[in-house]
């Protein structure tokens, strides 16, 4: 006697409802049997390791280091194209060569209009 088809999709479905519920209702058996006083004034100030707070919360942030960092992930990731390139090199027809050519050129066109736009610079 085989078993229906349908069986292993109810036991997919039974798991796949029972993976993301039981650590959901876990949590909260925890936090019924083991959660401290109900919120007061002491547990709802603010604490930020024993230091009052001074000033603004919010810091200035400088994008030229976040387009440094794209722009450095960008020639990273990009870079690791050419590996398996220089690996095959000998045995590539001329068609891989130019478009490895192409690839570089790209790269170097990227890197030019990246520092003639002054993302590469420090302080400006």
């Amino acid at each position: 006697m085989t078993p229906s088809p349908y069986i292993f999709l109810a036991i997919f479905c039974g798991v796949a409802l029972v993976f993301p519920i039981a650590p959901l209702v876990l949590a909260w058996l925890w936090r019924r049997f083991y959660q401290g006083a109900k919120p007061g004034p002491a547990k709802n100030a603010t604490y930020e390791c024993g230091v009052e707070s001074l000033g603004e919360a919010q810091v200035q942030f400088q994008s030229q280091f976040y387009l440094y960092a794209i722009i450095f992930l960008i020639f990273d990731v990009e870079s690791i194209f050419l590996v398996p390139f220089a690996v095959a090199f000998t045995g590539l027809p001329i068609g891989a060569s130019v478009a490895m050519l192409v690839f570089l050129l790209l790269l170097l066109e990227g890197l030019v209009w990246a520092w003639s736009k002054g993302c590469l610079d420090w302080v400006k």
